[in-house]
């Protein structure tokens, strides 16, 4: 009976082991995108003129976009960590059947991110435009690979 169980217990270890890093992959992908969201909210705060405009502020939120974008963000796409087979996460399972789309809209979003940059401290106006073109790529990546919750 030991045996049974023991053996029982040995085979299962990989998969709890597999949903443990899963877990933790889904966790550190949340954390990446709570990092971008806590520079780009002020600056599309300040952009909408929910708080006041600050051209130090605002040039500074955007240096550190264009750092979070120079993170190669692969690590965070184990297959296996969707909203299908991780609980907590919004990411559909289309990231994986459609790398090649995903990617394109990350580079779009790097992109613009790198055009805020410039011109972050050139007034509330300027900002707005490119705060409006980071926006679009988020949306447009969460339309098509991101669950509503």
């Amino acid at each position: 009976m030991r045996r049974v169980l023991l053996s029982t217990l040995v085979a299962a270890l990989p998969a709890v082991a597999m949903a443990a890093d899963a877990e933790r992959v889904v966790e550190a992908r949340k954390g990446f995108f709570s990092l971008v969201a806590l520079e780009f909210g002020p600056l599309a705060a300040m952009a909408k003129g929910e708080m006041p405009y600050d051209a130090d502020a605002a040039k500074a939120h955007a240096a550190d976009l264009v750092a979070l974008t120079k993170y190669d963000p692969s690590d965070l796409y184990a297959p296996g960590t969707s909203a299908d087979d991780v609980k907590g996460t919004g990411a559909k399972a289309a990231i994986w059947q459609d790398m090649d789309a995903y990617q394109k809209k990350g580079m779009a979003f790097f992109e613009a991110v790198a055009a805020l940059e410039p011109v972050a401290g050139n007034g509330q106006k300027e900002l707005g435009a490119a705060v409006n073109k980071v926006g679009a790529t988020c949306k447009s990546c969460h339309d098509d690979f991101r669950a509503k919750n």
